[in-house]
């Protein structure tokens, strides 16, 4: 038998990677992590939020050792792909050098969402449905990168 195929590595880019990234790289760890090594950074760091770090746990799910990091903080590695998941992001995505492949796959911003609401349980509702939107996302990879 040939070498194995070394994984995909992807970097998973928000403008603050404190949530819609961080639940991208939570998921591919648990579903994909034979066939991804994920990543997450922001454009800027606004640190972890601990709205997405609760809808995770309630699926079993910790993300409690990721941390917010910016892109700077990533510029030695070599991704395959960076995807953006807020149209932010992808308006203000940096130049990458190399042969990484930019794909954009937007997502709705819980924190925004939620700062309309009054009740603790409605803020976390939305994020529990964008958690469950990038979980059936996350499930399509590879394939879906093509």
């Amino acid at each position: 038998m040939g070498h194995t195929q070394s994984k995909i590595k992807v970097l998973f880019l928000c403008t603050g990677n404190s949530c819609r990234s961080q639940m991208a790289e939570g998921w591919t760890w648990r579903l994909r992590a034979d066939l991804i090594e994920p990543f997450s950074a922001g454009v800027e760091s606004h640190g972890l939020d601990p709205r997405a770090l609760r809808v995770m746990g309630e699926v079993g799910v910790d993300i409690s050792l990721q941390h917010s990091k910016t892109i700077d903080e990533l510029e030695e590695k070599e991704f395959d792909y960076v995807i953006t998941l807020c149209d932010r992001a992808n308006e203000s995505c940096p130049l990458f050098l190399g042969h990484a492949t930019v794909l954009h796959k937007g997502f709705e911003d819980p924190p925004a969402l939620a700062m309309n609401e009054d009740d603790e349980e409605a803020k976390l509702a939305h994020y529990r449905r964008i958690r469950d939107e990038i979980r059936g996302w996350v499930e399509s990879l590879p394939a879906a990168l093509k």
